[in-house]
């Protein structure tokens, strides 16, 4: 009862304070919807195929709907950090052009990698002939997609869930030779590494939180789902990859280089992820899973980090009102990341935010946190009154971040401050959640659809 008059109480408060109805303005969750449970949980969901497009399930690889549960989960505090070094990696690796971070980082090659172990989502597709079964993260950061495969020596790849893949077991496969057009273009990408045995083409990946993974640029038939099948999909299959943890077995690449499944695949690539880790999202390749509903906003890109796909924000609303802010809040733009997990937001427009939304929480008691901060203790509330945020990019595209998993994470807001002014911001896969994202680089356009999964 003292519950449900706070948040009498409090939702009264707000519609007068923001001048508007608090139901439009602000939602009042369960304390209990922030957190996944335990069993896995929502419809289920299964590959599909619709006209050119393809549907596969996709999970959160530490949630109960994986595939294995892997022992690596890292703890909250790991998860933030490890984001925080992603967002840093990222933003470092853009000219100077595009702003300053106010010191000198120097640009940092585009075949680096990321990080692996940021990754969060995995999805399962099949290699070969008979076709075998691999769990693989999903990584809009990077282009080129790999396997463990034998031979492997003992120490030099890493436990997953599935044995190696064998290539000498598969019809289909076959390396390809050093002279060959994809062995140039993987040169040109700065993906090679040389030869192997004189003829093979060899591929090296060296990812910024120090895992590798190198061997022979191959090619083999990919099955997405029943019938739908990717001849000749080239990938790299790695015989030596280090310091790599986690029950999967690979990465696809979902970058906009040629060597991404994406472009493989043709057409466009869409996910959604879900609210909370026990239930499933999808990935989508083709013309997405659905092909109306969705909101769209030009696609930039980050000279000198072709991988990347970037939005412009215009405008931020929290609570129902419109935070103050001039378009050069948002210049450098946002790369659209699914990696990330917290949105990295230029200092102006993250100091709004943050100031904003705090004045909307101000009846609940903040903690300190080493990694974000405005994050709170909502011990003892049944519900919770939070605002929602929408996000306005160029063109007119509005998004309503989802309630409350889309806004808070563990109780903290978030969004973070990704640098000065003028630097290229990143949108986090906590804000992305419940939408499908569509990358259309045909059209050079993005889209979210909301309410996807």
């Amino acid at each position: 009862m003292a519950s449900l008059l706070l948040c009498i109480v409090f939702c009264s408060y707000y519609s007068i304070a923001y001048g508007g109805g608090g139901d439009q303005s602000f939602v009042t969750v369960p304390t209990s919807s922030f957190e996944p449970e335990r069993v896995c949980s929502g419809e289920r969901v299964m590959s599909e195929q619709n006209n050119s497009a393809v549907s596969l399930p996709l999970v959160h690889r530490h949630g109960p709907c994986a595939p294995s549960i892997s022992p690596d989960k890292p703890s909250f505090a790991d998860t933030l950090r490890i984001s925080r070094a992603r967002i840093n990696h990222i933003t470092s690796g853009v000219p100077r052009s595009m702003g300053s971070h106010g010191d000198e980082k120097a640009s940092i090659p585009a075949h680096l990698g990321t990080s692996v172990k940021s990754l969060e989502y995995v999805v399962t597709v099949s290699f070969g002939t008979p076709a075998v079964p691999k769990v693989v993260v999903i990584d809009t950061g990077s282009d080129l997609s790999w396997l463990q495969c034998k031979p492997c020596r003992p120490g030099e790849c890493s436990q997953q869930k599935d044995p190696l893949f064998d290539p000498s077991h598969s019809s289909t496969y076959g390396s390809v030779d050093c002279g060959s057009a994809p062995c140039k273009k993987l040169t040109a990408d700065a993906y090679a590494n040389g030869c192997a045995n004189g003829k093979q083409c060899g591929f090296l990946i060296s990812y910024a939180d120090g895992t590798s993974t190198d061997g022979v640029y191959s090619k083999d038939k990919l099955t997405l789902a029943p019938g739908v099948v990717v001849n000749n999909f080239y990938f790299g299959c790695g015989h030596d990859k280090r310091a790599v943890q986690g029950l999967y077995d690979g990465l696809l690449g979902l970058g906009r280089l040629s060597e991404s499944l994406a472009a493989q695949y043709g057409g466009a690539v869409s996910y959604c992820l879900p609210t909370v880790s026990s239930k499933p999202g999808f990935l989508a390749l083709g013309a997405g899973k659905s092909p109306s509903g969705f909101q769209f906003t030009p696609m930039g890109r980050v000279p000198g980090q072709p991988t990347f796909a970037t939005v412009t924000l215009t405008g931020i609303t929290v609570g129902g009102k419109k935070l103050n802010l001039r378009p050069s809040a948002f210049q450098g733009g946002m790369i659209v990341d699914s990696g990330t997990v917290i949105t990295g937001l230029q200092s102006t427009a993250y100091q709004a935010l943050r100031s904003a939304f705090r004045s909307a929480m101000a009846v609940y008691p903040m903690v300190p946190n080493d990694h974000l901060d405005t994050c709170y203790n909502l011990a003892g509330h049944r519900n919770v009154v939070v605002p929602k945020i929408a996000l306005t990019f160029s063109g007119g595209a509005t998004i309503n971040l989802d309630v409350p998993n889309g806004i808070l994470v563990n109780g903290c807001l978030a969004f973070a401050d990704s640098g000065l002014d003028g630097t290229t911001g990143v949108l986090g896969n906590v804000n992305q959640r419940t939408f499908e994202v569509l990358f259309d680089t045909s059209s050079s356009k993005v889209g979210f659809r909301a309410n996807a999964c």
